[in-house]
């Protein structure tokens, strides 16, 4: 049954990454665990998971693109993107629940994500374009912020792979983070981006809140690379 495999998964769950927000942890995987239940319920694999993500992703980044910029509108799209980053976290669980993942839907997972994370900002980058024609400093936002967000991204996988290959725990290795670390990184969650395109139908509110989750990407990015920098560096001295 669905609760059968909800409770299963909640009793297998080893505590969260150590670099995980609070959205991720807190609300984003209790909603992907309940999507994950029922996925597994009706004979769902990780790979059929993962392409539903994808498909709820990609339809509000079309809207954002190309769709009306209003108030009913900002709020589709934000419950498609909430919908399709549970859904992310869904597919791992189902693979809990079957037994184990494989190479083949890690690597879909990861391809997809880095789609989904360069293709969103471009989205908004085209939607503002037809909102705001006046106004062409504002399209750096956007601009800066896929920019960022793929950096980030891409430094966190090659990070995990580097780790792995000198055995030392990554990031994401479950089991380190704390509450209050999960609430300061609170603002680089991809939760917050899928939740700010509630205000896309009041485009001076939007741009508010997306330029305060871009500028806080810009300074854990500048922060997270020093970091990321030394202790690679120490690897290569261990080795």
């Amino acid at each position: 049954m669905v609760v059968d495999a909800y409770h299963r998964l909640a009793r297998a769950q080893k505590g969260h990454a150590r670099g995980a927000p609070a959205y991720s942890v807190y609300v984003n995987r209790r909603i992907g665990r309940v999507l994950a239940a029922v996925a597994y319920r009706i004979g769902l694999t990780p790979n059929q998971v993962s392409i539903i993500s994808a498909v709820h992703s990609f339809v509000a980044i079309g809207l954002i693109a190309f769709g009306p910029v209003n108030v009913p509108m900002g709020l589709l799209i934000a419950l498609l993107l909430v919908l399709g980053y549970a859904w992310d976290s869904a597919d791992g669980q189902v693979a809990r629940l079957r037994g184990g993942g494989s190479p083949q839907g890690e690597w879909l997972d990861h391809f997809i994500d880095t789609l989904k994370i360069a293709s969103l900002h471009l989205g908004v980058l085209i939607g503002l374009y037809r909102v705001v024609p006046e106004t062409p400093l504002l399209l750096l936002i956007p601009i800066v912020f896929s920019i960022v967000a793929t950096t980030t991204f891409s430094g966190m996988l090659l990070n995990d792979l580097l780790k792995g290959k000198h055995s030392v725990a990554s990031t994401h290795e479950r089991g380190g983070g704390t509450l209050m670390r999960s609430l300061i990184l609170l603002p680089t969650d991809f939760g917050l981006v899928c939740l700010v395109f509630v205000l896309w139908g009041w485009t001076p509110a939007f741009l508010i809140g997306y330029g305060a989750l871009c500028l806080a990407a810009v300074l854990f990015l500048a922060l997270a690379a020093v970091k990321w920098f030394r202790e690679i560096g120490r690897l290569g001295a261990s080795a």
